[in-house]
């Protein structure tokens, strides 16, 4: 199983962890030592488990909207994205539980025209005031058919760690990675009112593989 590079430092202290409390257990409690050790080791794997990197097929978008991470659709509202669009858009906000992939990945495809990082609050990731007063970063991108999209990434209560790679000026493929986030989360993305939303709430979504709406030529 391949693990995703933000994983070297979780899994160092994870490591030290598990083997310091594994060997004072065993020198302490001797054969009760299990008691401890077998429910660290399930932890202990959960945290392999949750960095891992998925092998997927990712293929050319012009119109689509791609999902950009593993989780369950939890909201499709109008609102008016008043950060850089400044105007009534259709917001897609989709859920990651602490089980799920977490690599973020570009909805669209185009070019990067807008980052930003936000230091806030740790509400739980569904709560709909989380998308403006949590940790968050945001990322336009001006896609293909010259529509802006913008998407946030968004810390919830046990997400403490938000990573973004691109920058203004990049390129951005639809389906492809551009962060991370540690530990239960949320994404939110603004598209045009004139936007097919294809998905729905309450479905499962795959990142970088589901279409979740198609943008109008």
């Amino acid at each position: 199983m391949k693990l995703h590079k933000e994983s070297k430092g979780t899994i160092a202290v994870a490591s030290i962890v598990f083997i310091a409390v594994a060997g004072v257990s065993i020198y302490f409690l001797e054969m009760l030592s299990l008691i401890i050790i077998i429910p660290l080791l399930v932890i202990y794997g959960l945290v392999f488990w949750f960095f891992r990197v998925p092998n997927r097929d990712i293929q050319d978008h012009v119109e689509n909207v791609i999902a950009p991470v593993d989780g369950k659709v939890v909201m499709i509202k109008e609102v008016v994205e008043t950060e850089f669009l400044k105007e009534a858009c259709i917001q897609i906000s989709i859920f990651m539980s602490p089980l799920n992939v977490h690599i973020c990945r570009f909805p669209v495809s185009g070019n990067v025209i807008y980052k930003k990082y936000h230091p806030g609050k740790y509400l739980v990731a569904w709560h709909e005031k989380s998308s403006t007063e949590n940790e968050r970063t945001t990322v336009a991108v001006e896609s293909l058919t010259k529509h802006k999209v913008v998407f946030r990434q968004i810390a919830g209560y046990v997400a403490r760690r938000i990573v973004f790679y691109c920058n203004e000026g990049d390129s951005a493929k639809a389906g492809h990675e551009f962060g991370f986030i540690k530990f239960g989360s949320r994404m939110d993305i603004f598209l045009p009112m004139d936007t097919e939303i294809i998905c729905r709430i309450g479905d499962k979504t795959k990142g970088g593989i589901d279409v979740i709406a198609k943008m109008r030529d």
